[in-house]
């Protein structure tokens, strides 16, 4: 990689142009971000080759925050240095934080009228099928062997009981790095020591008491720091630190905040923005912003130069298994509890199961939230019962 950075730099004003293009368009979630990005920079633009955006993918995979944002990230860095770095994550980031901005904003004003509960009744389930199709779709990457089915089980199985989820992910990395001679010699003890507490619900999550911006910030600071899978492990983070634990959020206002991160282009954890301004207004979208992000810029500046070397580190590969593993555990398990506040009456069963066949085909999530909404409204019309 050596060799072809310094063969070649690409304008940061190109990196930037092209990145803003893809935040303004990039909708579908991750997978299909990485698609776009390997579709500009590898087949049109010709900026690196396919093995270099591979070795880049698969690096931003080994580090906690949004892969797709960190990829992008990544592809600046190395395409135009820091400047670039800088220009490709704003550029990709900045249009889904200002459209979420915006719907934060006329929701904290217009979201309790009633063409809103209309409205979002068809979107509630239908966010939920478009989670169950990432849950499948990410399953049969990261579950595919008998460990890593049984960790993303008891994953699951200590969320629905309280457990911490970032001590849910450490731990699911340390049993998955355990010498791998095979999946039985681990036995059923070993699989199931680390996660007895965490099943019991005896560790707290680490904060701040109050919703202050301090407070604000270090949970979503803490959040961008050790987030690993996909940006839909942040919904669980979501739940079990501001639902649940400090209770700054309802179910109900997670759910919506859920549907926008959807709607809206460019990476899912703009989701901060919206949670940010309903805590704490427009000083807290700003706060949890900065704070879900940072943690990414930072770690791909230290990790760029050392691809090669996390490339070959099989202790790097076993951890990541088992975290990936528990990432779907944790989204499973979120699918579980939001499903309570959004399948209320047969209509919105009948968008829910809808959606997920939609999503499951994977049709783009956002035209399977305005199916839920169309199907929602109608159903509103016809007077279904609820």
């Amino acid at each position: 990689m050596a060799d072809s950075a310094a063969r070649s730099r690409v304008p940061v004003g190109d990196v930037a142009r092209l990145f803003l293009k893809l935040g303004l368009t990039a909708f579908g979630g991750p997978a299909a971000h990485v698609a776009l990005m390997e579709e500009e920079v590898v087949r049109r633009r010709g900026w690196i080759t396919h093995a270099e955006f591979v070795d880049l993918l698969g690096a931003a995979n080994l580090i906690p925050g949004p892969n797709s944002t960190e990829l992008a990230i990544h592809l600046g860095y190395r395409m135009a240095g820091a400047a670039g770095l800088i220009a490709a994550g704003v550029c990709f980031i900045g249009p889904a934080v200002l459209i979420t901005l915006a719907f934060a904003w006329s929701y904290a004003r217009f979201g309790a009228t009633h063409a809103a509960d209309i409205l979002l009744y068809g979107i509630k389930p239908a966010v939920i099928a478009v989670v169950l199709g990432a849950v499948a779709r990410l399953a049969r990457v990261a579950v595919r062997r008998p460990l890593t089915a049984a960790i993303a089980i008891i994953a699951a199985a200590a969320s629905l009981a309280g457990g911490d989820e970032v001590l849910v992910l450490l731990a699911a990395g340390a049993v998955a790095v355990h010498p791998r001679r095979s999946d039985a010699a681990l036995g059923g003890i070993q699989l199931i020591a680390p996660f007895a507490p965490l099943a019991a619900g005896a560790i707290a999550a680490t904060s701040a008491s109050e919703a202050g911006l301090v407070g604000l910030g270090l949970f979503f600071l803490k959040v961008g720091s050790v987030l690993y899978g996909s940006g839909y492990v942040l919904i669980a983070f979501l739940r079990g630190g501001l639902v649940a634990d400090r209770h700054w959020l309802t179910e109900r206002q997670l759910l919506d905040a859920i549907a926008i991160g959807q709607f809206t282009p460019g990476p899912v954890l703009s989701t901060a923005t919206f949670v940010g301004y309903l805590i704490h207004g427009l000083g807290g979208a700003a706060v949890a912003t900065l704070a879900i992000f940072m943690p990414s810029f930072v770690l791909v500046a230290l990790t760029n130069p050392l691809i090669p070397r996390l490339r070959s580190m099989p202790l790097m590969a076993g951890f990541l298994d088992g975290v990936n593993a528990a990432s779907i555990g944790l989204i499973a398990a979120v699918v579980i509890q939001l499903g309570r506040e959004a399948l209320v009456g047969w209509p919105s069963w009948v968008i829910g199961a809808v959606g997920a066949v939609a999503a499951l085909t994977r049709l783009n999530p956002t035209w399977v939230i305005l199916g839920g909404a169309a199907l929602g409204a109608i159903a509103a019309a016809a007077g279904a019962g609820r």
